[in-house]
């Protein structure tokens, strides 16, 4: 049978097929491969045993899901205060899995400052990204949001206390998922939701309720990469004198003349990203983490590798070959 993970708890996974939900365990081979299962993973099952995990269409690696057709970064205008360092993250994330992005902000029934909605549209609008004002105590923007989910299956991302698990409950109530406030000493949420998991708003229409968090840091990434994730300093990038620009103080950099097109909040998020990859650079240049393979691909072919051992031999060769000349070149 085939069926896909809708909640995973302890070492149970929920697996629904057609209309029934199957409690399974996992195959003892996929634990010994250290296979990922994740939510959101369409599987093959028998006897309530996984035995296969089928390819997944996308994958974000935290928080741990699989096949969402979008994701929705959701904010709070107030309580917690809007962190655009946080924000950034969380779209750089989807982008970096190459996965659509909605953008909500949620508590609009809550004082702020005046020109905060404005700021937000001048910042996001221009880069693409469909943006949501909601509340969900006064159900404000809720029927707009429920198009934006409509006939997908949805992500929410964002930090404890925005407001994810009050959203679900005001597009479903019958769901009455667990809230709780934000503390007043830390201005920050507490954690209610422990686990991912696939919530049906009806049955084209699913949204994933996820644990939130706030330390994603772009530690898996090299330097050079970051401004792949953010458009607006990408657009110049192939005008920079140097291929390998960073855009931080390099002579002939474009994107350092542009610098007063580019929001302050993003450009300073991408500085922060970058610091991040550089620990990342050092950790891979230190810990040898390369791993070697069998195979490589030459000229769109799979070949099969020489062996480390004849490799080198080859390259001691060498060496001796290049100390010799050097030494016939001192004398």
């Amino acid at each position: 049978m085939q069926g896909q993970i809708y909640k995973i708890y302890s070492d149970s996974y929920y697996v629904k097929s057609g209309v029934q939900l199957y409690v399974c365990k996992i195959r003892e081979v996929l634990k010994k491969q250290k296979v990922s299962v994740v939510t959101g993973d369409f599987v093959e099952f028998e006897n309530n045993v996984i035995t296969k995990i089928l390819p997944r269409k996308t994958y974000i690696k935290r928080p741990a899901v699989a096949n969402v057709d979008q994701i929705v970064v959701v904010s709070a205008l107030k309580e917690p205060e809007l962190d655009f360092l946080q924000l950034n993250r969380y779209i750089s994330l989807a982008k970096y899995y190459d996965i659509p992005v909605i953008l909500g902000f949620n508590k609009e029934d809550l004082e702020f400052e005046a020109d905060l909605t404005d700021r937000i549209e001048n910042i996001y609008k221009p880069l693409g990204y469909e943006i949501v004002f909601t509340s969900a105590l006064k159900k404000i923007g809720i029927e707009y949001f429920a198009k934006l989910l409509k006939g997908k299956v949805s992500a929410l991302c964002g930090n404890s206390g925005v407001g994810k698990s009050s959203l679900i409950n005001a597009l479903n109530p019958n769901v009455n998922l667990k809230t709780k406030s934000v503390s007043d000493k830390l201005n920050r949420g507490t954690h209610t939701t422990r686990h991912c998991e696939i919530i049906e708003l009806d049955e084209n229409t699913g949204i994933i309720d996820t644990p939130g968090f706030s330390n994603v840091k772009f530690d898996f990434i090299l330097p050079k990469d970051v401004d792949r994730l953010f458009d607006e300093i990408r657009q110049y990038k192939n005008q920079c004198k140097y291929s390998d620009c960073l855009h931080i103080n390099e002579t002939g950099c474009e994107v350092l003349k542009h610098l007063e097109e580019i929001d302050a909040t993003r450009y300073e998020s991408y500085l922060a990203f970058i610091t991040e990859a550089f620990e990342y650079k050092e950790k891979v240049k230190y810990s040898g983490v390369k791993r070697e393979t069998h195979n490589k691909f030459h000229n769109d072919k799979m070949i099969v590798k020489i062996s480390e051992k004849k490799r080198m031999g080859a390259r001691n060769t060498q060496k001796q070959r290049i100390y010799k000349e050097y030494d016939e070149n001192d004398e």
